[in-house]
């Protein structure tokens, strides 16, 4: 068995919550409110760049120049390209390039980023892939089955990121993540099996919970009356 096929059969309960969150099955029937779509668009904006830098420290954990240059391309294409693209979808909610300048972290996009880097920065090219993993492979799922929702990708607010994370372009990376990840793992003791397993169930935790951040628009506390203090 493949080293992310047993990470399915292992933690399917897990996995498959953020499949059903409200935030998730709300884009597919077009129910979600706009407003936590946009609290969403934001936090992701942000999340972006954090993620964007594992793709750099793949770069120099790689132990190849093909694989170097492909986490490059990565690198390349998300802060060139895909930022660019999310940037003009942000436009249609109302959010300006001031806006996602100005934008403070919540406390779980901080939590989450802060997670992935602490372990890429310090663990092996393995850690590294199993960290991201969640974000790319969920995101892929995602996509194909709301894309298979009738009307669901011709809606004028959700279909854009329906038909993107269920593009064969994104199904590309996501296959090589995965063939990466099970390459990477080929042979490997199963203590540090395990370990993989745990880094990989906590950022399928985080997405569940950058989920629920974004439907109930949670951001930092703050003083209901003006002058006092947040705790």
């Amino acid at each position: 068995m493949k080293f992310t096929e047993r990470l399915i059969v292992k933690l399917e309960p897990v996995w498959r919550q953020n499949h059903h969150h409200p935030f998730v099955t709300g884009m597919g029937d077009g129910t979600l409110d706009p407003a936590k779509f946009r609290f969403f668009m934001i936090q992701d904006y942000l999340y972006l760049i954090e993620y964007a830098k594992l793709f750099a420290l793949g770069v120099v954990k790689a132990k190849d120049v093909a694989t170097m240059g492909k986490f490059a391309t990565l690198l390349e294409s998300t802060l060139n390209t895909e930022m660019s693209l999310h940037r003009a979808y942000c436009a249609k909610f109302g959010i300006t390039d001031a806006d996602l300048a100005q934008a403070e972290h919540a406390p779980t996009t901080l939590a989450y980023s802060h997670y992935m880097l602490h372990v890429s920065s310090n663990g092996t090219l393995a850690d590294l892939v199993a960290a991201l993993l969640p974000c790319m492979w969920s995101y892929w799922e995602i996509g194909k089955a709301l894309s298979r929702t009738p009307g669901a990708v011709d809606h004028p607010l959700y279909g854009e990121w329906i038909a993107m994370y269920s593009s064969p372009e994104f199904e590309e990376l996501t296959r090589w993540c995965l063939d990466l990840m099970n390459e990477l793992t080929a042979g490997m003791r199963e203590p540090e099996l395990l370990e993989l397993e745990r880094i990989f169930l906590h950022t399928t935790r985080f997405e569940y919970l950058f989920w629920e951040m974004a439907y109930h628009e949670q951001s930092w506390p703050v003083a209901e009356q003006e002058g006092g203090e947040g705790r």
